[in-house]
């Protein structure tokens, strides 16, 4: 096989390796992001409760203060109920009396109410806080583990690219341009095998001659069809 050929093989199994890199490092560190942002929704939602429960108290505490006004009314009207001289002023203030007893029961009811959605919502914050120490505790494991899978792949990635680095310094320059033309919008299938009479790259059958070609491996041959790179595979020689 033409040697400048075998380069270019050899260039795009590196290339692979390479682009194959960026899932693994995708694939780890997804269950750190994904215990993180678990961590920041439960943070989130404490500060959400956080928030309501203080406008819950907001409304409680004005529930509570008319109540307070309230008492002071009945207490007035109970005073007052010993000056009336009339029906008609007993009438009136017996009404008010009335009116005002049905919103003490209201407000009572409404600060009942309030109290039981702060209580929960303060049951939900301890939960919350709970599970938000176990997640921090567990996201510094998954961070390790991340930490040390992510040093293993860099490594390995180096590797690759210090062999790639010594592949294109023993490249033809005019070889490796046509290569990174081709690349660019081929990407990972820039070189690709003939097998049963066709291009691996576009499953087009080619030619007899180009065929002939591609199995000497003198030359540099590309597929009539897509302009992809061609050699055969020892066993299909």
């Amino acid at each position: 096989m033409n040697n400048h050929l075998q380069q270019l093989i050899d260039l795009s199994i590196v290339d692979k390796d390479i682009d194959a890199f960026e899932p693994q490092i995708e694939e780890v560190n997804y269950n750190y992001e994904a215990a993180l942002a678990k961590t920041k929704s439960i943070e989130s939602d404490i500060e959400n409760l956080s928030s309501e429960i203080k406008e819950e108290e907001v409304k409680k505490s004005k529930n509570e203060l008319h109540l307070a006004e309230l008492s002071q009314k009945l207490e007035e009207n109970s005073r007052k109920s010993g000056d009336v001289k009339t029906e008609r002023e007993m009438k009136s203030l017996q009404l008010e009396e009335e009116i005002a007893k049905e919103q003490v029961t209201f407000a009572n009811e409404e600060v009942a109410r309030l109290e039981k959605i702060i209580e929960l919502k303060k049951e939900q914050i301890e939960v919350a806080e709970v599970t938000l120490v176990e997640l921090s505790a567990s996201l510094e494991t998954v961070k390790a583990d991340v930490d040390e899978k992510l040093k293993t792949i860099n490594k390995n990635r180096q590797e690759v690219f210090i062999k790639k680095e010594k592949l294109l310094g023993e490249m033809n320059q005019k070889g490796l341009a046509f290569y990174q033309k081709i690349r660019r919008w081929a990407k990972n299938s820039t070189v690709v095998p003939v097998e049963e009479q066709a291009c691996m790259g576009c499953h087009m059958v080619i030619g007899d001659k180009v065929y002939a070609d591609v199995i000497k491996g003198e030359e540099i041959t590309t597929c009539p069809h897509c302009g992809r790179i061609l050699y055969t595979k020892p066993n299909e020689e």
